[in-house]
C-alpha cells in the first residue's frame, strides 16, 4: 500500500529530526552556548526551531485545519530564546525539539488530501515559490522539510566554527 502524502511528509519530518539530534549528539554545554561572530548559538537554533514558548509550530499547521485562509504572521528570524529557554541544558533543548517535531509528525501522518490542499495566508512567503496562500502541504514542505534541512546545515557550519569536528 503505498503512503499517503501525509506520511510522507510526516517521515521526512522523522529523518530531518534524527539528522539533527545526531548533529547535536555529545556537544556540551559551553560550546552549546556560544555564538560564532554573527551567528546564533546551538541553543539559539534549537530554539528557533521549536518556534514560540508554550506554543511551539503545531497551532500554525492546525490553523489550517480549524479556520478558512487564516492570516498566519511568521516571525522568520526571531530565535525565540526566552528567559525559560535559556535557562534549559542543550540536551533538555534537543528533547524539546524532538518532541515538539514528533507531536507535528504524528498529526501531519494524520492529514487528508483534501486537509493538505486547504489555504491560509502567510505574508512572509509573499516572495517563495508557493506564494502567500500556500495549501498546507507546500507550507509543511518549506516549514518542516526545507526550513529543517536549512538548520540542519546551519548548525554544522556554526558547529565547525566553534571548533566541533563533524
Amino acid at each position: 500500500m503505498e503512503a499517503t502524502k501525509g506520511a510522507k511528509i510526516a517521515g521526512n519530518i522523522r529523518k530531518s529530526v534524527e539528522a539533527m539530534e545526531g548533529l547535536c549528539r555529545g556537544t556540551d554545554e559551553d560550546t552549546a552556548s556560544k555564538r560564532p561572530a554573527g551567528r546564533w548559538s546551538p541553543k539559539e537554533i534549537l530554539s528557533h526551531l521549536c518556534g514560540p514558548e508554550g506554543v511551539g509550530m503545531l497551532p500554525a499547521v492546525r490553523a489550517f485545519i480549524d479556520q478558512d485562509t487564516p492570516r498566519l504572521d511568521l516571525h522568520p528570524e526571531d530565535p525565540f530564546f526566552t528567559e525559560g529557554r535559556s535557562r534549559m541544558t542543550f540536551e533538555e533543548l534537543l528533547a524539546l525539539f524532538g518532541k515538539e517535531y514528533a507531536r507535528l509528525a504524528e498529526f501531519v501522518g494524520t492529514l487528508t488530501e483534501e486537509q493538505l490542499g486547504r489555504k491560509a495566508h502567510v505574508p512572509v512567503f509573499e516572495k517563495a515559490p508557493c506564494g502567500q496562500y500556500p495549501t498546507l502541504a507546500g507550507f509543511l514542505g518549506i516549514l518542516a522539510e526545507h526550513h529543517l534541512e536549512f538548520h540542519i546545515n546551519h548548525m554544522k557550519e556554526v558547529l565547525q566554527a566553534l571548533g566541533v569536528s563533524l
